[in-house]
């Protein structure tokens, strides 16, 4: 999930804005998630134009990055994240292992995992990565739609597929290793399909994507093809399905009037593909729209009810729901 812009809304008060704070995450049964810190901009090189536009409907723009601004902006949520856990009185904890996670589960308290959502804020030596891994960073989105010194993601186009442009590059695949040495997930879920097999061959860690959905129902180049599905199965790995309309749709459109069954229609398909042990809930939330009839986090046990309609049992809803997450967090974080 992304992290709400600033502003009157409090994480503890029930709020219509955005869809997570600890009131509507409790009514939905949410016990925690990936807080995501968004770096999409990219370091500019010595001489570099503009950017070019993210998709021809778009104005050229100009939006690079250094990366001190991107190293100040992760700071600055980290600390808001520190201070959220501060002031919730017990109630919300950073979790930093797959552990931990149980603990605040079984206890009822909201867990956050700390998720960077781009490289841009790395450095090619690996000290960044360091210093936020001690300060309780787990997840990193090794691409988001802007290429960085280290990968390649995904252009905002539609339709279009996962294959579009370079893959890792070596200060890419050095930082793989080091993510699997601090043991670090590396999230695939912007990456592109070069990105994708580079990092498959390379890491000893399950593949995950942790919002992502059926390239077959859906040709955005964020969503997985069927041959990345069977990598990320036969790895012992996880697709969190993406509430976000457009990945969703067959038209592409940011449409919040698309039905819910869209998303029960891509969570079989993924199950279909993956076995029920490889999917599990990566919603989006606070990143991009969602269907108006799940709305929020209270909505979830909307879309439980509709997988009861659809046939799946207690078992299988309970590792769709966190036992899934939890089994692949023990196998890719720190004991």
């Amino acid at each position: 999930m992304g992290l709400a812009p600033a502003g009157p809304r409090t994480f503890f008060e029930r709020s219509t804005a955005g869809h997570v704070d600890l009131p509507r995450a409790r009514a939905g049964g949410l016990g925690g998630g990936l807080f995501s810190i968004s770096l999409s901009g990219r370091i500019r090189p010595p001489g570099a134009p503009d950017l070019p536009p993210l998709d021809p409907s778009e104005a050229p723009r100009n939006d690079w990055m250094t990366r001190v601004q991107a190293q100040s902006d992760v700071l600055y949520w980290l600390g808001s994240l520190f201070a959220l856990e501060r002031e919730s009185k017990g109630e919300c904890r950073i979790i930093r292992t797959a552990a931990e996670l149980d603990h605040c589960l079984r206890h009822e308290v909201f867990a956050i995992g700390l998720h960077l959502e781009g490289s841009s804020a790395l450095d090619v030596d690996g000290h960044a990565l360091e210093v936020f891994y001690q300060a309780g960073v787990r997840s990193l989105g090794i691409a988001h739609f802007r290429p960085t010194v280290f990968a390649t993601g995904v252009p905002r186009l539609f339709p279009h597929t996962p294959d579009a442009g370079s893959g890792l590059t070596d200060a890419g695949k050095a930082l793989v290793r080091q993510c699997n040495r601090l043991r670090v997930l590396v999230d695939l879920s912007h990456a592109n399909a070069k990105t994708f097999w580079d990092v498959a061959y390379i890491t000893d860690a399950p593949l995950v994507a942790t919002h992502s959905n059926a390239w077959h129902l859906s040709p955005s180049p964020r969503n997985l093809a069927d041959d990345q599905l069977a990598a990320i199965r036969d790895s012992g790995g996880l697709v969190g399905l993406n509430f976000y309309v457009a990945m969703l749709r067959t038209d592409g459109e940011r449409n919040s009037r698309t039905p819910l069954s869209l998303i029960l229609d891509h969570l079989d398909y993924l199950v279909d593909k993956l076995g029920i042990d490889c999917v599990g809930f990566g919603s989006d939330f606070d990143g991009a729209p969602i269907p108006q009839d799940l709305q929020d986090a209270a909505g979830l046990p909307k879309l439980m009810e509709g997988l009861v309609q659809r046939g799946y049992a207690e078992d299988a809803l309970r590792k769709l729901a966190h036992g899934n997450w939890l089994r692949v967090l023990h196998r890719s974080w720190p004991a």
